[in-house]
């Protein structure tokens, strides 16, 4: 009996030890570990899902919306507690029209609880099927999404750029760089403007708590976060003369069947890009919502690359538009006199080096070389300066460097000299590669935005400007939150009477020389410089440079037309049509009057 009662002890010891252990255990949970396995709870019914905040508005100068963005439906689907069945991926693939592999790989690339975007801008139609047949699309949702609007859509588009899905490398990229503020799903700028101001122009996402059940179904929004809108762009650009210089292109283009070409127009006296344009384009509107497979190989395989901004990355030989930075160069290094007339036989009597078609024009001074586009007097000033002379000021103008314009992928261009030819083909420099550099061929290459700029220092005497596309940067409520002002990059301390017989040179192109069929009767007095660029791919490529009015300058073009030959015949047309709409010749009467009466060009005001 005393054994009986020992063991009834025990265990009631043993009983009162498990019961303090549970209490003790549920005390702890409820009271120490309470607030965090209510959080877990929560996790298990509550699903944070962030909602994309609209990308800032981008204005033209003048306040006239470039991109803006439209509400889209979106298919979306909400990460659930169990695998995403195969019956339901399919049902969503054949009511989407997608492949259900990639829909099962964009499942798989998930993580986090976001949901994952499914198909972007969807017709009412699906909206009414996924709504009406809930139980058949378990974690499918419908949400309402801003979607990137080019409004006039492939105009400017190489200025602009579009916007695309985030890849796994750029986020890679973005996380190495310290930046966390991007997810797998997130829409940023790829190209262009887009691009280049993505962080100012994103925004800040919002987000909503969302009630889920066991399936993962929502069931209710239980709390909402706004998204912070984008900053908004104020570009330099003029959108009057954008689309002019576009249907310029575009109309010569297709008399002359030329497929490739770019043009700059700049302020000379600011640096700001009022009209940038290159063929061939594409229409950015395709990537905002994800582009198909044949959409792309259109554009990819175009043998033209219309994803190049030909403006900013094409790098051509100038031609005789280089002929500027060489008769500034001889006058300045005193190599020859403004009055010093040289014989022109149609051939130099060193090397054998001849004019375009044979042309000999006999005694010459410079204004009549420059103006002729004389190739035998050229020749001569750089025989005189000699390579290395030649080269610095070739990279005093700007050849060889970036202009630090606010785009992505800009070229340097190159500056013909001993030490690249002896770098890249490891051979000694010739006399006869000094006379291609004198007129702009050879080794010498450009981008259409340097020659630009080439012309806006003739127009301003030496002043170089760094060029810019954007003014203001700015928030929904017209905030400005940063300003950019013209930037003076260097002064080229040209002798004020040097400068002066440029421009003179450069004014007789167009009254006498070789741009004057098309500028001898044109109401505002230019000044410009034709250009026939050798291209060992096949025919030459055409340049023109000009600037105006020639007295106070405050537009300045460079137009090149690829494989077109003659720049007189290929380029001076669109520089043509282009510059009549600067000056506002293309307006009724009334606004040119009034145009001039306040000393601006339309595309100043």
């Amino acid at each position: 009996m005393k054994f009986c009662d020992k063991r009834l002890k025990i265990l009631a010891i043993i009983l009162i030890l498990i019961i303090v252990a549970l209490i003790s255990r549920l005390v702890y949970l409820q009271i120490y570990q309470g607030e965090y396995f209510g959080k877990l709870a929560d996790g298990n019914r509550i699903r944070l899902v962030s909602t994309s905040a609209p990308r800032g508005v981008i204005y033209d100068r003048n306040d006239v919306p470039l991109v803006n963005n439209r509400p889209a439906f979106t298919v979306e689907l909400l990460p659930s507690l169990e695998p995403v069945s195969p019956e339901v991926v399919d049902r969503l693939a054949k009511l989407l029209n997608l492949n259900a592999e990639d829909i099962n790989n964009k499942i798989a690339n998930h993580s986090g609880f976001d949901p994952v975007t499914i198909k972007v801008d969807v017709t009412p139609e699906i909206i009414s099927v996924i709504e009406e047949q809930q139980d058949l699309y378990p974690g499918v949702f419908i949400d309402t999404k801003p979607v990137r609007n080019y409004i006039y859509k492939t105009e400017g588009v190489h200025v602009l750029g579009y916007v695309s899905e985030i890849s796994d490398s750029e986020l890679e990229d973005k996380k190495k760089s310290g930046d966390d503020s991007y997810k797998l799903g997130d829409i940023i700028g790829k190209f262009g403007l887009e691009k280049y101001y993505d962080t100012y122009l994103r925004g800040t996402p919002g987000g909503e708590q969302v009630e889920v059940d066991v399936t993962g179904r929502p069931v209710q929004r239980l709390g909402m976060k706004e998204p912070v809108a984008g900053n908004n762009l104020r570009l330099t650009i003029d959108y009057h003369l954008q689309d002019a210089a576009e249907r310029a292109m575009d109309e010569v283009l297709g008399q002359i069947g030329a497929q490739a070409a770019a043009a700059v127009v700049l302020n000379p006296q600011t640096g700001e890009v009022l009209a940038m344009v290159s063929r061939p384009n594409f229409d950015p509107n395709l990537f905002a919502l994800g582009i198909s497979t044949k959409d792309w190989n259109v554009i990819n395989n175009n043998p033209h690359y219309p994803l190049d901004n030909k403006a900013v990355t094409g790098e051509y030989p100038p031609g005789s538009t280089f002929k500027i930075i060489t008769g500034t160069a001889a006058l300045m290094e005193k190599v020859v006199t403004p009055d010093e007339l040289i014989f022109d036989s149609g051939q130099h009597w060193i090397i054998p080096k001849t004019n375009a078609d044979g042309e000999a024009l006999g005694y010459i001074n410079f204004v009549q070389a420059l103006a002729h586009s004389d190739n035998v007097y050229f020749y001569e000033m750089g025989n005189r300066l000699g390579i290395d002379r030649l080269a610095k000021w070739a990279r005093l103008f700007g050849i060889g460097e970036k202009t630090g314009i606010d785009l992505s992928y800009e070229a340097s261009g190159n500056v013909a000299c001993p030490e690249y030819k002896r770098k890249v083909f490891d051979e000694e420099w010739y006399l006869a590669e000094t006379f291609d550099a004198s007129i702009g061929q050879g080794f010498t290459l450009a981008t259409p935005l340097q020659m630009a700029v080439v012309m806006s220092e003739a127009a301003t005497g030496g002043k170089k400007y760094k060029p810019y596309l954007v003014r203001d940067i700015f928030d929904s409520n017209g905030n400005v939150i940063k300003h950019f002002d013209p930037v003076l990059v260097r002064d080229l301390n040209i002798d004020p009477a040097i400068a002066q017989l440029v421009q003179q040179g450069l004014h007789e192109v167009s009254t006498i020389g070789t741009a004057a069929s098309m500028f001898r009767d044109f109401p505002v007095p230019i000044a410009g410089k034709t250009g026939t660029a050798e291209n060992s791919q096949g025919r030459e490529h055409g340049w023109f440079v000009a600037y105006g009015p020639f007295d106070n300058p405050n537009i300045a073009v460079a137009v090149i037309v690829e494989n077109a030959g003659y720049g007189a015949t290929s380029a001076v047309p669109i520089g043509h049509k282009i510059l009549t709409a600067a000056f506002g010749l293309d307006k009724p009467q009334d606004q040119q009057q009034q145009a001039n009466a306040n000393g601006n060009a339309p595309a100043q005001q």
